[in-house]
């Protein structure tokens, strides 16, 4: 197989809260970290910030939460992540902290070039996701299809946080205008199709997505959760 196309044996999301006095610290730490994780051994990896979701522009940004995802090639390495640089600043910092670790089971599209989970061979009992499914999307928004893209996020945003089966939605992104992104978890996969598939809004969004070129680039990406550790919002999701 393409080694690009390789399906990593798992995907961490760690997720950290920082009080207010933290904040500067943290974003120097999205500019600290890039030197620990390229020698991290990790695949791929995001540092990112993290938001509402709301309307996807910049006044959705919430400093006090910030977000590192990363894939690894064995499960050895994603445990000895653990104890590296960056999670332990991280850890310092933090006033609390949600870790969620998963096996990719369906992948379509590219983040900055590459195809980070691979080519996963959907499988009935991979989907089902005993441990609840996760979702990443992440979308580059064309120059000049912005206002269109932020015009159509509030009703789907709406609808999405009154969805039964959702037991987390957070905004994600490399930056705060044009590279945007959602990681999501579910109670299964037919709350996940549900949202995706049977919701007016979402499938309004997806016909105008290919009918008038939003993105020049997208990702849609699906995932069996294996563990979660730690709490969002003092709620263990």
């Amino acid at each position: 197989m393409d080694p690009q196309r390789a399906v990593p044996a798992c995907a961490v999301l760690h997720l950290w809260r920082v009080p207010t006095t933290a904040v500067p610290a943290a974003v120097a730490r999205m500019a600290l970290d890039r030197r620990h994780l390229r020698t991290s051994g990790a695949a791929f990896w995001k540092l990112l910030g993290t938001g509402d979701g709301r309307t996807f522009t910049p006044r959705d940004a919430d400093p006090h939460h910030w977000a590192v995802l990363t894939t690894w090639a064995d499960d050895a390495g994603a445990t000895a992540f653990e104890r590296s640089p960056a999670v332990r600043a991280w850890d310092r910092l933090a006033a609390e902290r949600l870790r969620v670790e998963m096996v990719p089971v369906a992948s379509r599209g590219r983040w900055s070039g590459r195809e980070p989970f691979g080519a996963p061979v959907p499988s009935r009992a991979a989907a089902a996701g005993s441990g609840g499914i996760a979702s990443i999307t992440r979308a580059r928004i064309r120059f000049g299809r912005g206002r269109a893209f932020w015009g159509a996020v509030p009703p789907v945003s709406a609808d999405l946080h009154a969805v039964p089966g959702l037991r987390l939605a957070v905004g994600v992104g490399e930056a705060p205008v044009g590279l945007q992104g959602t990681f999501s978890l579910w109670e299964d996969a037919s709350s996940l199709r549900d949202f995706a598939h049977g919701r007016a809004a979402h499938r309004d969004v997806v016909e105008r997505t290919g009918r008038e070129r939003w993105y020049a680039e997208e990702l849609f990406a699906r995932f069996a959760v294996r563990s979660l550790e730690g709490t969002h919002r003092g709620v263990a999701p």
